[in-house]
């Protein structure tokens, strides 16, 4: 088959910029074959080379004595005691979502627990956090069944439990769904294994399924805005398969364990060009790959099509030559491809033969390293108008409360949830629905806590605090339960980076990101960046999902009780009833208006400690974020069958969304002992209330609480079903 010219438009069709090109001319001295300039384009995309958000992403502080390995591995490992280590990440597989959903979110789930088991690590927990468009918008009720289903029909085959998550709604992702996945490992801590290559002429070899031509071309349709053409993009969507990957993973942990593995790289975006070009990067080495030897599931594959293929459940290995044979008697044992596709070299070049043809020769360096790295041009947000309180009309509470648990955005996801497997290990001490999920560290007293938090009408008001508050969500989450936080990993979701005024929103969430980890700490070990989600211009709002995982060394520390009868109800943290861009504004009177609220990240820490300091008075807790103390009490009062009776009945008290907040529920004498304890701690509390009866009593209104939760509990299935 004839190679196609080189032409402005198969240049431009392959997301290459004119002055792209020409650095390519420049680097390699001639016209690069088609093979090449698909190389080039796979690497150089935004999807893999992070061009557009690398100098910004190395101002996050990434380190501390519990990080172990933090960004720019498959994913982040941090040390937990006694030898283990948990691996984790989160990334984007937006694009191909929205154009198939079914596969784009399942390939996601794949991909990233390929990330996790490629070092070493089985996985223990999953989440997710998917935004929509608005809920009647035509397209958006076969997305969500889609990427439901999806997430669904591949984490339940491979058999690791949904830990939690978030799903939101709004019209900025109409055109743009954001499918964010999330996978937890555990590993021994000195048996993790990394994707430098090491040693020359070590043997380079293939593993898992073959390859086919989905997914061609995958990375550089996900670095670009969609348009009218979106249909046509539905070839560059992967494939997945489930029960492969189980194989495939219990085929990489046992291969691990024969000594046998130098380095390991998941064969992820941009397939086996980008595998093969990270471990000979790190490792300073080139490689050269004879493609006859690529077990293919097609015929008549080209070099192009082989290289650039994002067939799932494949991983690429360096290989210690002398335990060939015990390696490859293992992938024979579950049944998957095993094949010496090349080998290490020591020069710095990257070539590709294909039957005694040369298809590529490039320097490596070039394609990872030395790929082009840009200062894009930004604007800072402008000050957001305040929110003039006398604006805002005060509300019924009861009614106010139920805008909010019968909104799409804020009612039960028990819809979304229990079509995840929870429980598969037996290790899930916690279910999604409640705060952080939380998962027991197998055949050891500690628990892991996971939580994903963001409010991307936040960000977009105020990108410094929107991401400082993303953090401290996240870190609140984790401590209501009594956890320690240990580290997180961010998936920014943003719009088109060459527009200032964008990327001046990624700048902003990104020093809100970097202030709020350092003083929580909480270090970035791993994450992704997404850009580009945007369709015909419109840019979806900026949404830098947090992943955080925190620690409960001893169980007699955590904090997963239930509210009871008698309860008494505290409020823990500042007040001043902050109703900009609150959930309230947005659900009831449709207004998306005012600053976000600022985050104190002193507050923040002195909360969170007090509360992790004082675990024995306190028998159940939950941060307040979205719908303030309102939508926390009843929360908290659905989730244990008890009413609950507020004292307040004004709306910025009730509906305010002040950050570092914490409602305790607690025994009478449990409240006392606390309110004294923070009395000396400087940390103010109150009482609000109590729990108690079987109604939901607000001021002087008063609904039954079975008639809220029956509402709360089938708003979402009544939307979408």
């Amino acid at each position: 088959m004839q190679d196609p010219a080189i032409t402005p438009e198969l240049i431009e069709a392959h997301g290459l910029k004119p002055d792209e090109y020409q650095l390519i001319l420049d680097i390699i001295g001639r016209e690069p074959s088609f093979t090449e300039l698909g190389i080039f384009s796979a690497m150089w995309n935004e999807h893999c080379s992070y061009k557009s958000s690398k100098k910004w992403l190395r101002t996050l502080p990434t380190e501390g004595p519990q990080v172990i390995c933090g960004p720019g591995e498959n994913a982040g490992v941090v040390d937990i005691g006694d030898g283990q280590a948990v691996i984790f990440k989160m990334e984007s597989h937006n694009h191909p979502s929205y154009i198939e959903p079914y596969q784009g979110a399942a390939t996601g789930v794949g991909g990233i627990l390929r990330d996790v088991f490629t070092m070493g690590a089985r996985p223990i927990a999953s989440m997710n956090a998917l935004s929509f468009g608005e809920p009647d918008h035509p397209k958006t009720r076969q997305l969500v069944h889609g990427v439901v289903e999806g997430i669904g029909g591949y984490g339940n085959c491979f058999g690791v439990p949904c830990a939690g998550g978030e799903v939101r709604f709004d019209p900025a992702y109409n055109g743009n769904c954001l499918v964010n996945a999330f996978a937890a490992g555990l590993a021994d801590a000195d048996k993790i294994f990394y994707s430098a290559a090491s040693g020359v002429g070590m043997p380079v070899v293939y593993l898992g399924a073959k390859t086919g031509r989905d997914g061609v071309g995958g990375a550089t349709m996900a670095s670009a805005e969609f348009d009218e053409s979106i249909d046509e993009k539905r070839p560059t969507v992967q494939v997945g398969d489930p029960f492969t990957e189980k194989r495939l993973m219990e085929a990489t942990l046992e291969l691990m364990a024969t000594g046998a593995v130098i380095s390991i790289q998941d064969m992820g975006a941009a397939g086996l060009t980008c595998s093969a070009v990270e471990m000979g990067d790190k490792g300073n080495l080139g490689v050269r790959l004879n493609l006859e030897d690529v077990p293919c599931r097609e015929e008549g594959m080209t070099a192009y099509e082989m290289m650039l293929s994002e067939s799932q459940e494949r991983m690429l290995m360096v290989l210690r030559p002398e335990k060939e044979a015990e390696a490859k008697a293992v992938f024979d044992k579950w049944d998957l491809d095993f094949a010496i596709v090349g080998e290490t070299i020591p020069e710095d070049r990257f070539l590709i033969m294909h039957n005694n043809t040369v298809k590529a020769d490039l320097p490596l360096k070039a394609l990872s390293g030395n790929a082009p790295e840009y200062d894009r041009p930004w604007v800072e947000t402008p000050p957001a108008e305040p929110l003039d309180p006398a604006s805002v009309p005060g509300v019924d509470p009861i009614d106010g409360l139920r805008a909010l648990i019968t909104s799409p955005n804020y009612c039960s996801r028990q819809w979304v949830y229990e079509q995840y497997d929870t429980m598969v290990m037996a290790d899930t001490a916690r279910t999604p629905g409640q705060g952080a999920g939380l998962i027991r560290v197998h055949g050891t007293d500690k628990l892991l806590a996971f939580t994903s938090d963001v409010t991307p009408r936040y960000v977009k008001a105020n990108p410094v605090e929107g991401g400082k508050q993303a953090v401290a969500e996240a870190y609140r989450n984790l401590t209501a339960l009594g956890a320690v936080p240990l580290a997180t990993t961010d998936n920014m979701n943003f719009g088109n980076p060459e527009k200032p005024e964008i990327m001046g929103q990624f700048v902003g969430a990104i020093k809100g990101i970097g202030a709020a980890v350092a003083a929580l700490d909480m270090p970035i070990v791993s994450g992704n960046v997404s850009l580009y989600n945007e369709t015909d211009g419109q840019a979806i709002l900026p949404t830098p999902t947090i992943g955080a995982v925190g620690l409960i060394r001893d169980p007699e520390t955590a904090i997963t009780g239930e509210a009871r009868d008698g309860h008494v109800a505290l409020l823990l943290g500042d007040e001043t009833g902050h109703l900009g861009q609150s959930a309230l504004l947005a659900e009831v009177y449709n207004r998306v208006e005012g600053d976000a609220p600022p985050v104190d990240l002193e507050a923040e820490k002195r909360n969170g400690d007090f509360i992790r300091d004082n675990h024995a008075f306190i028998k159940a807790c939950t941060d307040l974020s979205d719908g303030g103390l309102a939508l926390a009490a009843f929360e908290m009062a659905e989730a244990a069958g008890v009413g609950v009776h507020l004292d307040d009945a004004d709306t910025p008290t009730l509906f305010g969304e002040d950050q570092g907040r914490y409602l305790i529920a607690c025994n009478f004498d449990q409240a006392e002992a606390l309110m004294i304890a923070a009395g000396r701690a400087g940390v103010p509390i109150r009482t609000v209330g109590k729990f108690t009866g079987d109604t939901v009593r607000i001021g002087g209104s008063e609904a039954p609480l079975a008639e809220l939760s029956e509402a709360y509990r089938g708003a979402f299935a009544a939307t979408f079903d």
